[in-house]
């Protein structure tokens, strides 16, 4: 059996690609990298992880992990994808930006973003469905906006104010 370090960071790379929605799925891809766990040790990897549930679109609830190492930047691609499934809109006011995210998915579009080392963007907060980011001065927050708009996949949405 794999070293925890090594077992729970599969169980990361293999719920940031995949919808894993239960246990008994994780432990079935587990054994598919040729990793035998139980569903007992599994549990208490994804409590280790402060995995969540969150649901997508369409309804179904799958498992994220919010929290990840300060140092691990997210590819432009993964933030591609967690913003295109997660994000619903965004907004701006000066260099304030508002996204806004179905129930209980604003912490984990909020990780990516603060992992992905955007320039221009200087931080973020998270609710449970809404995100606060500030924008640095240079960039503004219409500029963020629209990046943001850009990579969650928004196209058309017309920038606004409010």
């Amino acid at each position: 059996m794999a070293a925890k370090a090594q077992r729970q960071q599969l169980i990361s790379r293999l719920i940031g690609q995949h919808a894993v929605s239960n246990q008994p799925q994780l432990v079935e891809m587990l054994a598919a990298e040729g990793l035998v766990a139980t569903q007992a040790t599994v549990s208490r990897d994804l409590d280790d992880l402060g995995a969540v549930k969150v649901r997508v679109p369409g309804g179904e609830s799958v498992y994220a992990i919010p929290e990840f190492a300060p140092a691990r930047i997210a590819p432009e691609d993964q933030l591609r994808r967690v913003l295109g499934e997660w994000v619903a809109e965004v907004r701006h006011s000066g260099s304030m930006v508002v996204v806004r995210t179905p129930p209980g998915c604003a912490h984990v579009v909020a990780s990516a973003l603060d992992r992905s080392a955007l320039e221009g963007l200087l931080g973020t907060v998270a609710g449970d469905d809404t995100i606060f980011c500030v924008a640095e001065e240079d960039l503004g927050g219409e500029a963020l906006a629209g990046l943001l708009r850009d990579l969650a996949g928004l196209v058309g949405e017309k920038a606004r104010r409010g």
